[in-house]
């Protein structure tokens, strides 16, 4: 009997830098990208949340992907965007990252899940490894990135 193949639709990613790695966001979670702008304290978050921005009337939370990711904070340059995500369970969320590259598309069979096990509870922020010409892009997981657990926390 013949084996059948099951193709699944290549998926975009927005390749980012963060610190000296290359990471990938899924784009069908990508609401917008803007520059950096004036963000608003909110008193008692986690470190990693810096505060809240207006978008078109809507106000937006704003964490840090390098501190969220355990990296040391750096000061936003030219490069600097936030990417502003938008989860059903969450709504919009704005990610600062260091650089937005380009968008990639990857085929599932250019993709390594990562496997981890199951009494580890460290969170995990990566679900995978996609192979882009040039090298490899780690693949963030949002779900486990905006979730109030921190990279730092025992």
């Amino acid at each position: 009997m013949e084996e059948v193949k099951v193709y699944s639709e290549p998926v975009q990613y927005i390749k980012i830098d963060l610190g000296s790695e290359l990471y990938g966001i899924d784009i069908s979670y990508v609401d917008n990208i803007v520059r950096p702008q004036r963000v608003t304290r909110v008193p008692n978050v986690a470190p990693y949340i810096k505060g809240v921005i207006n978008i078109r009337g809507e106000i937006v939370p704003i964490m840090s992907l390098r501190l969220k990711m355990g990296l040391e904070e750096i000061e936003d340059d030219k490069r600097t965007r936030f990417i502003i995500i938008k989860m059903e369970q969450y709504g919009k969320i704005g990610l600062i990252v260091d650089a937005v590259k380009e968008v990639v598309t990857l085929e599932e069979d250019n993709i390594e899940r990562m496997k981890y096990d199951s009494k580890d509870d460290t969170v995990h922020f990566v679900m995978g490894v996609g192979k882009v010409e040039g090298g490899l892009i780690s693949l963030l997981d949002l779900n486990n990135v905006i979730m109030e657990k921190s990279f730092k926390e025992e």
